[in-house]
């Protein structure tokens, strides 16, 4: 799993970037909030730690821009601000968790994983993928969506699939050319446009919750749990 830390006392951000890789993440690092928005813009990641004390913003405002930019991935926050409600505001405006400093490491990297635990997307087995009335049946390469089958082509049900297995995260289009379509095709082509477009009229027919969302300029989601 990828992880972004931004936290601008580099000896703190060295030593937990390291427990973190240690644990088995992927972890990428930011020292302020500019890095930090230019870094989520262009990646996915599946849980984020964020220091309030930025040189540059607020960490409150910085969660706040990243969830309005779509960003949907579990934040725990770290700060030094210690007092009950500073905790509540933390809460209350996007931090999914809240860990005051001096910390340990032991506690963070518990919390971490709960958040993450609580954030995976659902699934029934390792052969099926379930969000809310989406069915991907991976053995026999078949989608539903309620008592409906879809009829889907191969390269449909892998965009699918890559969206399901990241539901609720926003992915960009460099993102599915490079995962979906291994970069075969120039980075300026239409084609996730297109394919985006017909996924979207098989799946979010008319009477039924819309389920694929286009960010302008950012990317797609496919809305979680």
């Amino acid at each position: 799993m990828r992880l972004l830390l931004v936290e601008d006392e580099l000896e703190i951000q060295s030593f937990v970037k390291q427990s973190l890789t240690d644990a088995g993440y992927e972890v990428h690092t930011a020292e302020d909030g500019k890095t930090a928005a230019i870094l989520a813009a262009k990646n996915v990641y599946q849980g984020m730690i964020i220091d309030l004390g930025l040189p540059d913003q607020d960490g409150i405002d910085l969660i706040l821009q990243l969830k309005k930019s779509g960003m949907m991935s579990p934040v725990l926050i770290l700060s030094a601000r210690r007092s009950v409600d500073d905790r509540v505001k933390g809460l209350e405006l996007g931090g999914d968790d809240y860990l005051t400093k001096p910390f340990a490491i032991a506690e963070l990297l518990a919390r971490m994983r709960n958040l993450l635990r609580r954030n995976s997307p659902p699934t029934e087995d390792a052969t099926r993928l379930r969000i809310h009335d989406l069915d991907l049946d991976m053995i026999k390469r078949r989608a539903t969506r309620g008592d409906q089958v879809l009829n889907l082509s191969p390269q449909e049900f892998v965009l699918l699939e890559y969206l399901c297995r990241h539901a609720g995260r926003v992915v960009t289009r460099s993102m599915l050319l490079t995962e979906v379509w291994g970069m075969r095709i120039q980075p300026d082509t239409n084609v996730v446009d297109v394919h985006i477009y017909r996924l979207r009229g098989k799946i979010d027919t008319e009477g039924r919750e819309p389920l694929i969302k286009t960010l302008r300029g950012i990317g797609y989601v496919l809305k979680g749990s």
